[in-house]
């Protein structure tokens, strides 16, 4: 499959599809490397992209990921289908301007993905690093947890799981910062979705693995158990009773997954929120 943004074409390359070799062989800041894949930062015409090659990743790199109980990643289908859907939910990602997979096998294919670069933004990790030392405006902070929460329920009930779930995956845009400080809703950019799975629909280990992450993730921002609590609500759109009565197991499980990422990562159990 070949696909390019007409615009994109007309803009960056003269009017003319690129082939394959110009593609692989873009020059630019390197942002990421792993075993078959890369991501570069590259310019033209003025405008900024950010380019995700991949190779086939050999047999090596994929008995590695089996037995480390991780599903390898193979090409860049997974960004675009992901990326794809994120668009029909009207939630915002990056803005892919060009997609292309060469090769039937799977294991032997090359592919690659090219995005508009996003607005200067920052990261809801970096954004929110400091609340357990000053606490944030309390508008700020519940808007943010209702929007995380929506994002999360409208992305999971359209069969979709992230699989690296935390805050610093979710982009803040200057302007969108500006709407929050006015009191509404932002939109968040959701990236880094090369591992993103699809299904009809998404299995419960999935979904507390996703929500284990982001809790994780938001676990030193000074959050209290009234904000847990309040994210809960949102994301299941009903009231705490209902929610408890039908879904404890399930958040204590998201708790246990919360907990124990905080154990890996941190060599100590986390301070709860009280």
């Amino acid at each position: 499959m070949i696909w390019f943004d007409a615009d994109f074409i007309k803009q960056a390359w003269g009017g003319k599809q690129p082939q394959q070799e110009q593609v692989f062989s873009l020059q630019g800041e390197l942002y990421r490397q792993q075993p078959g894949r890369k991501t570069l930062r590259f310019t033209r015409a003025g405008q900024h992209y950010f380019v995700k090659l991949h190779w086939p990743p050999g047999y090596r790199e994929i008995i590695k990921n089996l037995l480390s109980l991780r599903l390898p990643v193979l090409g860049a289908g997974n960004e675009y289908r992901a990326v794809r859907l994120l668009q029909q939910l009207a939630l915002p990602s990056i803005r892919v301007v060009a997609f292309a997979e060469y090769g039937r096998n799977p294991l032997q294919r090359k592919s690659y993905l090219i995005s508009k670069a996003l607005p200067a933004s920052i990261s809801l990790e970096d954004y929110c690093k400091d609340w357990g030392r000053e606490a944030p405006d309390y508008r700020v902070k519940r808007l943010l947890i209702e929007t995380l929460a929506d994002i999360s329920r409208r992305m999971h009930a359209a069969g979709m799981n992230h699989r690296d779930y935390y805050l610093c995956h979710f982009l803040l845009s200057d302007e969108q910062s500006k709407v929050l400080s006015q009191g509404r809703r932002p939109g968040l950019y959701l990236i880094d979705l090369h591992r993103a799975q699809i299904r009809r629909r998404v299995p419960q280990r999935w979904l507390v693995k996703d929500l284990g992450s982001l809790y994780f993730s938001a676990l030193d921002a000074g959050l209290s158990k009234r904000d847990w609590l309040r994210f809960v609500r949102a994301y299941e759109k009903q009231s705490l009773p209902q929610v408890l009565a039908r879904k404890q197991a399930f958040y204590a499980a998201v708790q246990q997954r919360a907990g124990a990422l905080y154990l890996k990562t941190h060599g100590h159990e986390p301070c709860w929120p009280g």
